[in-house]
């Protein structure tokens, strides 16, 4: 790994850690003050819609720009989503951080992805650095839970919220020296390109709906673990252990694959990880204590931590050099509009059958999922 990714690892870090700081917090606080499940639901839903309306204008816009302005704006926005919650903390203004702080994250990373993607030489250096890319979204995952946890339990909401606000500035620090990537020439007099050609092709749409499936099983994890915590009376600090232990299991899965990139292969890494999950997502809410949870929220990073680096490869292998910031908008936007679309299904779900059945159907409906991940194994 060199000196540059690092950087680049440690900026995706900070900044994605504000939003999955703030995305822990704000479910707790809703469920503190009394807000029902669907409540809880729609915010959630909010940290995913931003990016799906920005999604493909973010892709654009890193294709024409590179990569420091996109990051420079992503957080302004991101500082400023996190500090408006801790200064006003209301179930009105938590919606408007979950919007900023998501969109954000979302914008930055389709910047971060593309760079990186560019820079790399042939398949196996594609898997090598987006494993280590991937690192920064899993120790994240971990450091802005748990660092929320800790603040809401010894300081109260808004410190945490105050704290998720100044994570984006050293983001920058990390970032801002980077050195940008000549531009992409594109053929004259070629016709405008729509991002609805990149669907069209098959392997692009199964790709998409083996990512949208696993996608669904990181948004019900967050969904489902601060509902259980809650019921089961586990403090914020226990709640943000046991998704931090999720992150980092997908973090030393990530530092793994690097070492061993040239012997997989990304169809068989992904399948496998889509039958692990739905064998833990049944046996998870039978669970009874906070330890057991964290267990198999291990297992469950170990599963899920494994993906992003194969389907971001396999991304950058069948899509145009010159759209490489158009497809990672695409596939933002895939997933995105499912996160938005999944927490309200999880809520009322959770509401009316309970929030187990939420962990077994998805687990079902990622099972069956695997044989279209088996199908990518025609890819380069």
């Amino acid at each position: 790994m060199t000196a540059e990714l690092a950087r680049l690892i440690l900026g995706h870090v900070f900044l994605h850690a504000c939003m999955a700081g703030t995305r822990m917090a704000a479910p707790l606080w809703a469920l503190r003050e009394g807000y029902s499940p669907v409540a809880v639901g729609v915010l959630l839903a909010l940290f995913a819609l931003t990016q799906v309306f920005l999604a493909l204008p973010a892709g654009r816009y890193a294709d024409r720009h590179g990569l420091r302005r996109p990051v420079a704006l992503s957080v302004l926005v991101a500082c400023a989503g996190a500090a408006l919650a801790a200064l006003v903390p209301s179930f009105a203004t938590l919606c408007v951080a979950a919007l900023l702080t998501g969109g954000a994250t979302g914008a930055a990373s389709i910047a971060l992805q593309r760079h990186v993607g560019r820079a790399a030489e042939g398949a196996t250096q594609l898997r090598q650095v987006f494993s280590w890319l991937a690192i920064g979204p899993a120790v994240s995952n971990f450091l802005g839970p748990f660092a929320a946890g800790l603040l809401i339990d010894h300081a109260g909401f808004r410190w945490a919220f105050f704290a998720m606000a100044l994570l984006p500035l050293t983001s920058w620090f990390w970032v801002r020296r980077t050195r940008e990537l000549p531009p992409v020439p594109v053929a004259q007099g070629a016709a405008p390109s729509r991002a609805w050609d990149l669907a069209r092709e098959p392997a692009m749409r199964r790709l998409l709906m083996v990512n949208w499936l696993l996608a669904s099983c990181w948004d019900v994890h967050t969904f489902v673990v601060p509902v259980l915590g809650h019921e089961r009376g586990f403090s914020a600090s226990a709640i943000g252990s046991i998704l931090g232990a999720f992150a980092i299991a997908a973090a030393v899965i990530r530092l793994v694959l690097p070492v061993v990139a040239a012997r997989l292969k990304e169809h068989v890494v992904v399948c496998a990880a889509m039958v692990a999950t739905a064998v833990l997502f049944g046996i998870y809410p039978l669970l009874p204590s906070a330890w057991a949870m964290g267990i198999c929220s291990v297992l469950l990073g170990f599963a899920l931590g494994s993906v992003q680096p194969m389907i971001m490869s396999m991304l950058h292998q069948i899509t145009p050099h010159h759209r490489h910031g158009e497809a990672l908008g695409l596939r933002l936007m895939a997933i995105n509009a499912s996160s938005v679309a999944m927490p309200l299904l999880f809520g009322v779900a959770g509401a009316a059958a309970g929030v187990s059945v939420v962990f077994w159907f998805v687990g079902a409906l990622v099972g069956t999922g695997a044989r279209s991940a088996w199908s990518l194994r025609a890819q380069p």
